[in-house]
């Protein structure tokens, strides 16, 4: 099966830490850019960070300066870390993989993962 898979969020009091994680499934053989993603109820989603297998990033500017993306493409992992949290950053989390290419030598734009809840609050 084709997919992304987050690892578990959490509750965090403001000013606290939280690390994501999200792995692609054994059938994709390689992906080009890794990124995160969320949406808080009523708002659209909006990227938060983006990794290039070339290791470029890219950050919102609610990301800049408090959150870190890094990635291992050779396991098509990439994290998120998230320090300084504030209750606005409170959302859906969501990772996304664009230039997907499957084992059996399918090419997808674009993968999603379901969302893991990130809660920050006292």
């Amino acid at each position: 099966q084709v997919q992304l898979m987050e690892s578990a969020g959490g509750l965090v009091q403001p000013g606290g830490s939280l690390r994501l994680s999200c792995v692609a499934s054994a059938s994709i053989s390689s992906v080009n850019v890794l990124g995160w993603y969320r949406q808080s109820p009523g708002k659209a989603r909006e990227m938060v960070a983006e990794i290039t297998s070339g290791g470029s990033t890219l950050y919102a500017d609610s990301a800049k300066g408090r959150f870190t993306i890094s990635s291992d493409f050779g396991k098509n992992m990439v994290y998120l870390q998230l320090d300084n949290l504030k209750p606005e950053d409170t959302a859906l989390y969501y990772c996304n993989a664009l230039q997907v290419e499957t084992v059996d030598g399918y090419n997808l734009s674009e993968l999603w993962g379901q969302g893991t809840q990130v809660t920050v609050s006292s």
